[in-house]
């Protein structure tokens, strides 16, 4: 395989991620927006900002969700301005609204079939019975007082106007969108300050984000229940552990780390709607080292290393490097996803990172899978039996998750396909749960197969230093001595017809040759 590729591709990484650390640090964002002179665009006929999109439960009694308007203030250029004298009162008009999902048809319309417009104009002040000069509003079906449209006006000749600071109460179940609209052309180059604040009835978390926080709370116990299994396997036969052991002890620890740490971030970010940068990048530095000494673990026990081989000899140096390479990766992407951000980041941005990710996984799977042919042949032709059904084994369950992922992913590019808008923002975070309990489950797997036992060190060297062993006949996850004896006639039988230790080493050096 040619790494000279991956040489160039971290590096470039490496320049990424520092450069977008930078830029996050900058400042931090919640359910609490915040807007510092953020612009407006040009959307059609209007200046448009958009304030936020959360999904809200409905105001349980004693709870009330709501978005609150703090120190909203927007400015005017100069030159807009002054061609208004002190004395005029209405200079410039500038509408806050607010609307679900299900009624984004209420806002704009279009005359005659033509261009959709957000503002009214002549022909739609005829056809659709608006005021010309504002945002085109149309009653739900639901509920006449939606979509809200909030009026901030600009008086005589000055720079700024402040909105008064007013709660907005949510009383029905959905995705909720704001947006800051001008109208008036000659509000062009409108900026605005402030901050909106919110807020569910159990707290700050976006909608859709808060059904993770109970999820991370049932994955930490899950991950608690395997490690006190594993601890004690693990300290019981101590001096018997492997060095692949050792490696699955750290990825437990860092899965059981990470589940821990994604609760209290979401718990922290609940309780006080500030998401801070440095606790998040944080967390998903931990995530992002986890999955990468996941994928690493899967490789290394592919190529039979701790129990076909002691060491990967040559290729450990390409192994660390894919790692690496995978890690940096990850985590431009984790952090572009979850620091500092609520709304879900652009398509084109998520695309863009998520190319990278995902060739590195193609072909993890792809050396993955070749390593594991190899070392199945190599037990096939040292007629060790337990060792061949316990990678048997392992190929399985390797495949159905493979197969699970890519049936997954067909599903999560359907899914965000049909829901553009995200109406289905109560189920989203299964989207993200699948990969966790995914790669748990995987875990749990390598963790029965290779799990700690009295013969660890026998079992996976036996055949390496040419002596024969009754525990050969024995499971690397049992530590009883019990054995079938015809089993045990038959590997004697089989290596005095001539299979020696020597072939191991054979097969190794070959296997780097080819690598």
């Amino acid at each position: 395989m040619d790494f000279s590729s991956l040489h160039k591709t971290t590096s470039i990484l490496i320049l990424a991620l520092i450069s977008f650390l930078f830029l996050l640090f900058q400042a931090s964002n919640a359910s609490i927006h915040t807007y510092d002179n953020n612009p407006f665009r040009d959307v059609g006929n209007s200046a448009l900002l958009p304030g936020g999109s959360e999904g809200f439960a409905a105001s349980l009694d004693g709870a009330r969700s709501f978005i609150r308007f703090e120190n909203v203030t927007f400015w005017r250029t100069k030159a807009a301005a002054d061609e208004h004298s002190e004395m005029e009162h209405s200079t410039g008009l500038v509408q806050v609204v607010i609307f679900e999902a299900a009624d984004r048809n209420n806002i704009g319309g279009s005359a005659y079939g033509g261009q959709r417009s957000i503002c009214c104009t002549p022909d739609l002040a005829k056809l659709e019975g608006c005021k010309q000069g504002e945002v085109i509003r149309m009653p739900s079906a639901t509920d006449i007082n939606w979509p809200i449209v909030l009026n901030v006006q600009f008086s005589g000749n000055y720079l700024s106007t402040k909105m008064d600071n007013v709660d907005v109460p949510i009383t029905k179940t959905g995705m909720y969108n704001l947006f800051f609209i001008a109208c008036d052309p000659k509000l062009k180059g409108l900026v605005m300050s402030g901050k909106t604040i919110w807020k569910n009835p159990n707290g700050y978390l976006p909608g859709r984000m808060a059904p993770l926080m109970n999820f991370y709370v049932y994955m930490s116990l899950a991950y608690v229940v395997l490690s006190v299994i594993w601890f004690i396997q693990y300290v019981r036969y101590w001096k018997d552990i492997l060095q692949l052991q050792h490696c699955i002890t750290a990825v437990i620890t860092l899965g059981l780390f990470e589940m821990i740490l994604w609760f209290s971030e979401y718990a922290n970010f609940n309780n006080t709607g500030i998401r801070p940068v440095v606790i998040t990048t944080w967390v998903v530095t931990v995530g992002a080292v986890r999955k990468s000494l996941t994928r690493l673990l899967i490789l290394c026990v592919s190529m039979g290393y701790g129990v076909v081989r002691p060491t990967l000899g040559g290729l450990t140096s390409k192994v660390l490097l894919l790692g690496a390479t995978y890690f940096l990766a990850s985590e431009l992407l984790d952090i572009t996803e979850f620091v500092g951000t609520i709304s879900d980041i652009s398509g084109r941005a998520r695309l863009f990172l998520v190319l990278p990710v995902a060739f590195l996984d193609a072909f993890l799977i792809l050396w993955i899978f070749t390593s594991l042919s190899k070392t199945l042949e190599q037990l096939q032709a040292k007629r060790s039996s337990i060792k061949l059904d316990i990678y048997r084994k392992f190929s399985n369950a390797l495949a159905v998750a493979v197969i699970a992922s890519v049936i997954w992913i067909a599903y999560e590019v359907y899914f965000k396909a049909t829901d553009p808008f995200n109406e289905r923002w109560q189920s989203a975070w299964i989207i993200t749960a699948f990969w966790d309990v995914l790669a748990f489950a995987l875990l749990c797997v390598i963790c029965y197969l290779w799990a700690p036992s009295q013969n660890s060190q026998r079992y996976a060297y036996s055949e390496e230093v040419g002596e024969e062993y009754d525990e050969e006949t024995q499971s690397l996850t049992r530590g009883k001595p019990e054995g079938e004896l015809s089993l045990v006639k038959q590997e004697k039988k089989e290596k005095d017809a001539g299979v020696t230790a020597n072939i191991s080493d054979e097969d190794d050096v070959e296997e780097d040759k080819r690598e």
